[in-house]
């Protein structure tokens, strides 16, 4: 059975995740050979985090908490990556 990792970070990016943080996102998640999905708040969808028209339609605001999971061999490393991303606001 595969395990799945979750994680979570607060947008600390003034402009929140607009089309360039969002291509960062996508390219650092294709990275990675597990699937990794996000979702804006506790109740939004998940989305697939290695499709940039994707990511960038959820419209994340500053101060919106980003939530991470991943499922496959390389999970924690994908959600590590990318929480270690949106805390660097996306740099």
């Amino acid at each position: 059975m595969t395990e799945t990792v979750t994680g979570k970070v607060v947008i600390t990016d003034p402009a929140g995740l607009h089309a360039r943080p969002a291509v960062k996102l996508t390219k650092l998640a294709k990275s990675f050979a597990s699937d990794i999905d996000i979702r804006a708040g506790e109740d939004g969808g998940w989305i697939n985090a290695k499709s940039p028209s994707a990511v960038m339609k959820l419209k994340a605001r500053h101060g919106t908490t980003l939530h991470v999971r991943a499922t496959g061999a390389d999970a924690q490393g994908g959600v590590d990556a990318l929480v270690d991303l949106v805390k660097r606001g996306f740099g």
